[in-house]
C-alpha cells in the first residue's frame, strides 16, 4: 500500500480544513518545500497536494508550488483542484507533475475526463468526494445527484485506474476514514482493473492496518500527520 501525506494549499500556505469548510481553515506549516522535504525524509515516495483556491474557482494561481515540489524533491507529485481542461493536464503534466486529479469535472464534463484518461494512461485520478453517498463537487460546495459507486465504475471503464475516495464527514475530524464505503468501491472496482485510494478521517496507524488488510491501493494522511496521532514513518514501514 502507498501512503500519500497531504499538502493542502490556499492563498500559497499551507492549511487543512474540517469537512471541507472553508471557514475553519488554518495554517499548519510554514514552509511546503520544508514540509514536503520532511516527508521525504521520513520515507515517503508520493505527496498529495490541493490547490483549494482551484478547487473553488478552477484557476491554477498556486501551480508553481505543486511544479517547484516536483521539481526539487525526490517525491511523485500528485495534484487536484480546479483542474478542467485538457491543457491544464497537459501543463502539469509535462512540467514533472506524476498524477492529476480530476474532481468536479468527472460529474460535470465526464467527456473531458474520459479523454484525458485515454490521452495520458495511468497518470489520471479521479477524486470521489461523497456526502450520504452522494458526489460532492465544486470544493465540496455542491452536492450531486450521482452515487459514488456509479461514477466509479463509469469512470474505471473509460479507462481512468486511480481513484481518491473521501468521505466528506469523516475529512479532518480523526475520527477514521469510511472503511466500508471505502471497500465497497475498491471492491467494485478492481475487476475492472481501478485502484482506490482511500482519503478523509485517518487518524493512527491502526486505521492504516485496517486499509491495508481490506486491500486498499493507498492511503491519504493529512491532519494525522501535522497533528502526531500517526508516525509518517511507521506507517510507511507498516504499508510496505
Amino acid at each position: 500500500m502507498v501512503i500519500l501525506p497531504a499538502i493542502d494549499i490556499k492563498d500559497g500556505n499551507c492549511v487543512r480544513l474540517f469537512k471541507g469548510d472553508y471557514n475553519t481553515v488554518h495554517k499548519v506549516a510554514d514552509s511546503y518545500m520544508e514540509t514536503a522535504r520532511g516527508f521525504e525524509v521520513s520515507g515517503a515516495e508520493w505527496v498529495h497536494m490541493v490547490d483549494l483556491d482551484g478547487a473553488k474557482d478552477a484557476t491554477q494561481q498556486n501551480k508553481d508550488i505543486f511544479i517547484d515540489v516536483a521539481k526539487n524533491t525526490g517525491l511523485n507529485v500528485e495534484v487536484g483542484g480546479g483542474i478542467r481542461s485538457l491543457d491544464t493536464v497537459e501543463m502539469y503534466l509535462s512540467a514533472g507533475i506524476s498524477r492529476v486529479i480530476l474532481g468536479s469535472a468527472a460529474v460535470k464534463d465526464p467527456a473531458f475526463v474520459k479523454l484525458a484518461a485515454r490521452e495520458f494512461k495511468g497518470r489520471i485520478a479521479v477524486g470521489i468526494d461523497a456526502k450520504k453517498g452522494m458526489v460532492a463537487t465544486e470544493g465540496w460546495l455542491e452536492t450531486s445527484s450521482v452515487n459514488y459507486l456509479d461514477l466509479g465504475v463509469e469512470m474505471c471503464r473509460a479507462g481512468v485506474q486511480y481513484f481518491i475516495f473521501t468521505d466528506i464527514d469523516k475529512d479532518g475530524t480523526l475520527s477514521g476514514p469510511n472503511q466500508q464505503m471505502t471497500k465497497t468501491l475498491q471492491d467494485t472496482l478492481a475487476p475492472l482493473g481501478g485502484w482506490v485510494i482511500a482519503s478523509g478521517g485517518i487518524q493512527n496507524i491502526n486505521d492504516i492496518r485496517t486499509l491495508k488488510r481490506n486491500g486498499i491501493y493507498g492511503a491519504i494522511c493529512g491532519k494525522s500527520i501535522y497533528t502526531g496521532s500517526l508516525d509518517l514513518a511507521q506507517a510507511v514501514r507498516e504499508a510496505e
